[in-house]
């Protein structure tokens, strides 16, 4: 009898590991809780090597409208790259919604959702789907490799001088006061 429930049991391990691995959603809702319970913590340091020319790096919202980088000297820019069947970028979602509703009025931040597909119809669906207002984009240029380097979410922040203030690779709680004070504060300075 011990040895029945002992090999249940572990069915049951490996079924709740298999979902978790396997279906994205499962994945993004683990990840999501790691991230409640503090287990991604945000570095907010301002990379290095911060010079990049914003000129020509354009994207295309979903009416068709280009935006260039290079014309946003003066705003703060908050520019996240993500998918629709990425489990980090869905688990962060929420709290970049959360972000996001709190500045969408504030027009010395400009926020930038890249959708790495480019594929509106099904960005547009997950967006809709879970009652998020965030703009999406897709990509229209060459995108620099210090600004994205393929790893997806990838978030990146410009200060009002078109200076590379923060780089985070992977998944991360954009509703963390952290971020808000560092957005206020780039908002702030001239």
């Amino acid at each position: 009898m011990k040895f029945i429930r002992k090999n249940i049991f572990n069915a049951v391990l490996i079924i709740i590991f298999l979902v978790i691995v396997f279906v994205p959603g499962a994945k993004a809702f683990f990840i999501k809780g790691l991230m409640e319970i503090g287990f991604y913590k945000l570095n907010v340091e301002t990379p290095k090597e911060n010079v990049v020319g914003l000129n020509g790096i354009r994207f295309k919202d979903v009416k068709g409208n280009l935006i260039d980088l290079g014309d946003l000297k003066g705003k703060v820019i908050f520019l996240n790259f993500w998918a629709t069947w990425c489990p980090p970028c869905r688990a962060e979602m929420p709290s970049i919604n959360k972000l996001y509703t709190q500045f969408k009025d504030d027009k010395g931040i400009v926020f930038i959702f890249a959708d790495a597909d480019g594929d509106f119809a099904k960005s547009g669906r997950f967006m809709a789907d879970r009652k998020y207002a965030m703009p999406i984009y897709k990509v229209e240029s060459d995108i620099p490799e210090k600004v994205f380097a393929g790893a997806l979410p990838t978030t990146v922040i410009f200060d009002k001088q078109g200076r590379l203030s923060f780089k985070h690779e992977g998944v991360a709680n954009y509703a963390d006061q952290k971020i808000i004070d560092f957005l206020n504060q780039l908002k702030s300075t001239h």
